[in-house]
């Protein structure tokens, strides 16, 4: 794990002890630290073994020299966040620890990728490219395993880390040497006051960067770009000058264009030449769950997008294929599909799934053939059936998965059982 001196007779307090709050606690006992945990849940409470519990909703917080939360503790209505304020005391995360913590380690570099859409995509792209050329890399933030709970890298190392507006909220000193911004479109405005601030948190990345770090922005919207030009030294891309993405199984559509554009544009800064950037793109195996290629049977590709919870998620996984039986519907987050009409003109068929199997299909009748499925499991086998050679077979929700699964991986891990099933 990653420890620092600088840790090392101070006291935290640390709330939320899922994995991350427990990597936390780990490093800063093993650092020498004093520390105090919570975690409203019992379960978890009990989960995390012999810690020294207190309740940090009653605790006199001023003693503790910062208070450590996880990123989904809103900061303006929780009333932690606040009394924590009021005593004074620094509210941050573990990549804000982390931070604080590089002084000690061997020299490195640090790319952070944030953006409303495809972070995790472009840091395992950008993570990938990197350890394909041999150099060590370490991939964490807001995708994968804790950093704080991973294995310092040597020297000539790079740390990857995705980064959400809500961890860069509780960070204060993280200087990227390559920062990525990949746009900014209407997100989690229930903790911000307005676009303008929910944009200005993604921008924080650049302005804790040291000058003469490099500063990549998507000009994909206007809000970035906007962002981009505040800082003064960002090199703007352009997923325009990604023109051919044959050769890249995991990287189709318009979206990953973008994708690429970004981390080919991070890996430069780094020192990538041309050709290892392109045999990395060539190896790039795709995420679980995002765009991924479970199989092809009988000439049809079968896809798992089990990680597109809303429309907009979905719309780019439409736009990358020309004949698509389309798998969609769980828990609804909206009333519409908006983002997706655009793209209907490549689907052969919808099979609309789960809670949101009536809704959907009503409004996706008056524009392709539906099929109400209601579960995954029968809209795979029915898909497989109608789907022809050359066609692709897409499960995109567009929706949540609580109605019929614990969480899209399960979802995903649904579909690809049934997959695994079908005749070859």
């Amino acid at each position: 794990m990653i420890t620092a001196r600088a840790f090392a007779g101070k006291s935290y307090a640390v709330f939320g002890l899922a994995r991350t709050g427990l990597s936390v606690v780990a490093s800063l006992a093993t650092s020498g630290a004093q520390v105090v945990a919570w975690d409203d849940q019992e379960a978890a409470r009990t989960a995390a073994g012999d810690l020294d519990f207190v309740d940090l909703n009653t605790a006199d917080l001023s003693v503790f020299d910062a208070l450590v939360v996880s990123p989904g503790v809103p900061l303006n209505t929780h009333p932690l966040a606040r009394r924590a304020r009021n005593a004074g005391v620094p509210i941050i995360c573990d990549i804000e620890l982390f931070a604080q913590a590089r002084a000690e380690q061997p020299p490195h570099k640090v790319v952070g990728v944030t953006g409303t859409n495809g972070k995790s995509t472009t840091t395992a792209l950008i993570h990938h490219l990197i350890a394909a050329t041999g150099r060590p890399a370490r991939m964490g933030g807001n995708i994968g395993l804790p950093i704080l709970g991973q294995d310092p890298l040597p020297a000539d190392g790079v740390y990857v880390l995705e980064l959400s507006s809500f961890q860069i909220d509780l960070t204060q000193s993280l200087d990227c040497d390559v920062a990525v911004l990949l746009n900014i479109t209407p997100d989690h405005l229930d903790r911000y006051d307005g676009f303008a601030a929910y944009a200005a948190s993604k921008a924080r990345l650049f302005e804790m960067q040291s000058p003469g770090h490099v500063a990549i922005v998507s000009n994909a919207t206007d809000a970035s770009c906007r962002i981009g030009e505040a800082t003064g030294r960002a090199t703007f891309i352009d997923a325009h000058d990604v023109t051919d993405q044959s050769a890249w199984p995991a990287l189709q559509g318009p979206h990953n264009a973008e994708n690429v554009a970004a981390a080919t544009a991070a890996v430069r800064a780094l020192g990538l030449s041309d050709a290892e950037i392109d045999a990395g793109l060539r190896t790039y195996p795709g995420l679980p769950h995002r765009m991924e290629r479970v199989a092809e049977k009988r000439g049809v590709l079968y896809v798992n997008d089990s990680k597109a919870t809303n429309p907009t998620s979905t719309a780019p996984a439409l736009a990358a294929y020309p004949a698509i039986h389309w798998i969609v519907g769980g828990k609804a987050k909206t009333d519409e599909l908006d983002a997706c009409l655009p793209h209907l003109s490549h689907v052969r068929r919808a099979y609309t799934v789960g809670e949101a199997e009536e809704l959907f299909a009503t409004l996706l009748e008056p524009h392709v053939p539906v099929w109400r499925a209601g579960t995954i499991d029968k809209a795979t086998r029915l898909a497989a059936e109608a789907a022809r050679p050359g066609e692709v077979v897409l499960l995109s929700p567009a929706c949540a998965s609580y109605d019929q699964f614990k969480d899209f991986e399960a979802r995903g891990a649904a579909f690809r059982e049934v997959v695994g099933g079908l005749p070859s």
